[in-house]
This record gives C-alpha cells, sequence and structure tokens, in this order.
C-alpha cells in the first residue's frame, strides 16, 4: 500500500486547474476560442460549476494516479518526477490528442494549444510532487 499524502495530491490538482486558467485565459483563450469554434454566447451559456468543478475534479484523479505512480517509482525526487510528468504529458497526452485531432481534422494551433497545456500542466504536477517529502 502506497502512502497518500492528500495535501501534495490536492497542490498538484490545483497547480494543474492554475495552469488552465493563465492558459485558456488570458494566454490562449481567444484563440483557443475561435479555433474550436466556439461563440461568446455558447461560452457563456455553460454551466460554470459543472465546468470548473469537473476540471478541478478530474485534475485531481490526475493526481491522485501520479501520486500512486511516483510512489511507486520509490518517489524519485524533484527532476526525475518533473521529467516522468512531462514525459506523460507529451508522449501520452500529447500523441493521443494528436491522434484524435488528426482524424477529426483539427487545426494543428488547437493541437498545441491544447496539447501544449497537458504537457506543462503534467510536468507542474511532477515539479509538485518532486518537492514534496520523500
Amino acid at each position: 500500500m502506497w502512502n497518500v499524502n492528500w495535501l501534495e495530491i490536492l497542490g498538484a490538482a490545483l497547480v494543474g486547474f492554475l495552469i488552465g486558467g493563465l492558459w485558456y485565459g488570458p494566454l490562449f483563450g481567444k484563440a483557443w476560442q475561435r479555433l474550436s469554434a466556439l461563440s461568446d454566447e455558447t461560452i457563456k451559456s455553460a454551466n460554470a460549476a459543472v465546468v470548473f468543478g469537473g476540471t478541478f475534479a478530474l485534475n485531481l484523479l490526475a493526481a491522485l494516479m501520479l501520486a500512486h505512480m511516483f510512489s511507486a517509482a520509490g518517489n524519485p525526487g524533484l527532476r526525475i518526477s518533473t521529467q516522468m510528468g512531462f514525459g506523460i504529458g507529451f508522449f501520452f497526452v500529447a500523441t493521443s490528442i494528436g491522434v484524435n485531432y488528426l482524424f477529426s481534422r483539427k487545426p494543428l494551433k488547437l493541437l498545441l494549444i491544447d496539447a501544449g497545456y497537458w504537457v506543462l500542466a503534467y510536468a507542474a504536477m511532477g515539479l509538485v510532487f518532486g518537492m514534496g517529502p520523500n
């Protein structure tokens, strides 16, 4: 059984959530909205509690699995945890999104925005776990 550090898990989830707020807000929000063909009305009509609550819950699940993985790897420390987070974001998540976007004929710029978020988010979550007690 692995030791659960809920503070680290919550911190990692929060970091992923906050990066998403910046990424899909001031950094790439307008470009993402245009490339996703979402109108201002569509964005405004969404249930914010469902969107943001669901986003945090999904980041929490990802952080929980990362905590388990890093624990199984013997809590590898800052550098390796960050590299592993980056690797998961790039080699698993970004490539999977890429396959979907190729078949759905979505633009490369949208892939770079969406996949870029996940690469950064997972690397940052790895950083959070790497900074924790080993």
